[in-house]
């Protein structure tokens, strides 16, 4: 794993670096630490990123001036800051964690752990997903998105509207994020249970899920079970 951290308080900055060292010991490829927002943008962009450990609070600097720039890559963020109170505003935005200061071993572990997904995120407040339209970000608002596909490293989001949207994060990783009212009903797709019309059986056992929209979609053998509970119970 190649992971950024952006810390302004050297002793903090420590501990995070002993600590993440200790808990990727033997999936960590990179491991770099800057101290300003600016450098830590720059950096984004012209590196290889699988983690980001942010502080909200950088020599003045907002640390959502980042996030809200690179909430559409393919990356979690794990916010690190002793500001609890922008916690909610943190998880509409995207980021997989806050871990409030002070921290200890065990909190942030609990962290890592939801990256390697052993760990499921007990609130999911996520708001917005954002998409790079002509170099900018635009934040999408989940309640604007029916179904999400999955498009080898990338995702394709499916608005109410018709329109579609390409995203940098992985269909896994959005699953993590995403609230439960979005269910995985096909390896390649996420649905929202609402917009769900009915299950379909055709020849061959064969399931699909009709939507609101007459559109049809997908049903792997082994999710079919779980998704008519979820529906009918």
């Amino acid at each position: 794993m190649n992971i950024l951290i952006i810390e302004d308080e050297s002793r903090i900055a420590k501990r995070i670096l002993r600590m993440t060292r200790e808990f990727f010991l033997n999936t960590l490829n990179q491991i770099t630490h800057l101290e300003s927002l600016q450098n830590g943008i720059e950096h984004i962009k012209n590196n290889e990123i699988d983690l980001v450990l942010l502080d909200l609070n950088l020599n003045g600097d907002n640390g959502f001036d980042l996030l809200k720039n690179t909430v559409s890559e393919s990356f979690h963020t794990i916010i690190i800051s002793a500001y609890k109170e922008q916690a909610l505003m943190a998880f509409e935005y995207g980021v997989l964690d806050f871990v409030p200061k002070p921290f200890n071993k065990e909190r942030l572990n609990l962290a890592f752990n939801r990256v390697l997904n052993k760990e499921s995120l007990t609130a999911k407040n996520i708001k917005f997903l954002a998409i790079k339209k002509r170099g900018e970000v635009q934040l999408i608002n989940i309640e604007n998105v029916i179904y999400i596909k999955g498009a080898g490293m990338y995702t394709e989001l499916v608005l109410s509207n018709g329109n579609t949207y390409l995203h940098d994060k992985s269909l896994e990783k959005l699953e993590q994020l995403l609230p439960e009212e979005f269910t995985r009903i096909h390896k390649s797709y996420l649905v929202k249970i609402t917009i769900i019309k009915s299950i379909k059986i055709n020849s061959g056992s064969k399931y699909f899920a009709e939507l609101s929209n007459e559109e049809l979609l997908p049903i792997g053998r082994t999710r079919y079970k779980d998704l008519k509970a979820k529906m009918f119970n």
